[in-house]
């Protein structure tokens, strides 16, 4: 017998569908349940972050780091504070000074020549040696102008003989002429013979001196005392004072120059100190290529009279003494010219000064650690001061370092102060829910510890469990160890 066919089979495909329908919107709702339950765990406040869930007191946040109104980051609706670096202004004596790029002159350069030609016979120096003015240097063969001597004394001693010889005639020729037993025109021509010998005897003394003087030329003098050079001539070489290398080179090094170039916009308040005036001298330093070491100590010795057009500067020279050798010639030098010392003046480090639309400026560290932009007007600056002449009084403190991420009026942190420096700030360090000198390993013991005593058999403090299975109490200890859920 045949089962008939229900009306009901076609009401099926609805049913399910409906069914699909009704499921997916259940799985929405669940999704968007565990998404708010997920927000509310991340986000909710210190007051229900303790081991006992949310009906616990704020007791266990000092373990946090954080206080009640710190809030997760530290938000205070101002920021953390920046940390700088702070000086002091004081009053000190700042040294004006003029630095320059200077050359190292010798005061005196001498080309050693010999002054009669000969062939050299001995060279008595060395190369580099120090000699003294007056020292032997070379010897030049001396026998020709000894026999030169011989001769001109021979000559002026025969015409000495006729001069003497004159004479004598000369006092008979007068004996003879008061006795009325000669003539006077015989006397007058003696007396003129006898003034001629004299001239001749005058000359003959004359060419001897010449002769004895180049006598003593073939003995080459050092002129000047300093260092000779390198020698150009060698022994048995013919050598004159026509030769342009001459015999050496002598360079004097004590006292001697550096000349540096002035800009013309100093030369007046150069002119104010310089002239012949007593106690007008100025200290002037010589310092290697990198200015960190100061080679010789002087002072300022000439200024030039007139402006170099091409480069609108004044050429000077200063004086040094050099008796360590420290100083060479053609050595490139530092020169700082000291002009002038202002007495108690207020001084920062070049770093706390600042540059503005409106000026320079410099910020200050008020009471409260909060940073004032105070105008200044600066004066002379040093390498690392500078001076403030209004603006800033001495024994006031100044910001020298991170005062590019501050305004006027913000808070600021001194290096002593940083996070972690101190256990009034470690609270805003990352590590903020650490207890002090643990490392990581004993702060998740502890906090494993703190999870199982507070869960008890799996409830939490409250005798329920969070989702998932985890206690309740051990997922809040979590998050009151440092803000953040685990």
């Amino acid at each position: 017998m045949e089962t008939p066919t229900t009306s009901s089979t076609p009401s099926n495909p609805r049913a399910g569908k409906r069914a699909r329908w009704i499921g997916g919107v259940a799985a929405l709702a669940g999704m968007l349940a565990l998404g708010c339950l997920a927000w509310y765990l991340t986000h909710r406040g210190p007051a229900d972050a303790g081991p006992g869930g949310p009906g616990t007191p704020a007791a266990a946040a000092p373990q946090g780091g954080r206080g009640a109104g710190g809030g997760r980051g530290g938000r205070s609706g101002r920021g953390p504070a920046a940390t700088v670096g702070v000086a002091t202004a004081e009053k000190a004596d700042l040294p004006v000074t003029l630095d320059a790029l200077g050359t190292v002159t010798a005061a005196a350069t001498t080309t050693v020549r010999p002054q009669v030609s000969g062939i050299l016979q001995k060279v008595l120096f060395k190369e580099g040696q120090m000699v003294k003015a007056g020292q032997v240097l070379a010897q030049i063969d001396p026998r020709p102008f000894e026999l030169q001597l011989m001769q001109a004394t021979g000559q002026r001693e025969r015409d000495e003989a006729q001069l003497e010889n004159a004479r004598l005639t000369l006092e008979r020729y007068r004996t003879l002429l008061s006795q009325d037993s000669i003539a006077r025109q015989e006397v007058d021509t003696q007396a003129a013979l006898v003034k001629q010998l004299q001239g001749t005897v005058t000359t003959d003394r004359a060419n001897e001196g010449t002769a004895r003087l180049n006598l003593g030329y073939t003995k080459v003098l050092a002129p000047i005392s300093g260092r000779v050079g390198l020698r150009v001539v060698d022994i048995g070489n013919l050598v004159g004072s026509g030769d342009a290398g001459g015999i050496a080179v002598i360079t004097q090094l004590a006292p001697i120059d550096v000349e540096f170039a002035v800009p013309q916009d100093r030369v007046s308040e150069l002119g104010q100190r310089t002239g012949d005036r007593a106690g007008d001298s100025m200290v002037a330093l010589a310092y290697d290529r990198t200015r960190s070491t100061v080679l010789e100590k002087g002072e300022f010795y000439a200024l030039d009279n007139q402006v170099d057009t091409q480069t609108g500067t004044v050429m000077a020279k200063a004086r040094f003494a050099n008796a360590g050798s420290s100083l060479f010639p053609s050595q490139f030098v530092n020169v700082r010219l000291e002009l002038r010392t202002i007495k108690d003046a207020v001084v920062v480090p070049v770093t706390a000064l600042r540059h503005g639309s409106s000026g320079d400026y410099v910020y200050v560290l008020q009471e409260g650690q909060t940073a004032s932009l105070r105008p200044v007007t600066r004066g002379i600056a040093t390498v690392d001061k500078v001076q403030i002449e209004s603006g800033l009084a001495a024994g006031e403190q100044v910001i020298t370092e991170g005062a590019d991420r501050i305004k006027d009026g913000a808070r600021v942190t001194l290096p002593a102060q940083r996070p972690g420096a101190d256990g009034e700030h470690s609270g805003r360090s990352r590590g903020e829910g650490r207890p002090a000198g643990e490392g990581g390993g004993k702060w998740r013991r502890h906090r494993d510890e703190a999870g199982a005593g507070g869960a008890g058999s799996g409830a939490g403090a409250d005798g329920r469990r969070a989702p998932g299975g985890t206690p309740g109490g051990a997922r809040g200890e979590g998050r009151a160890a440092d803000g953040v859920t685990r």
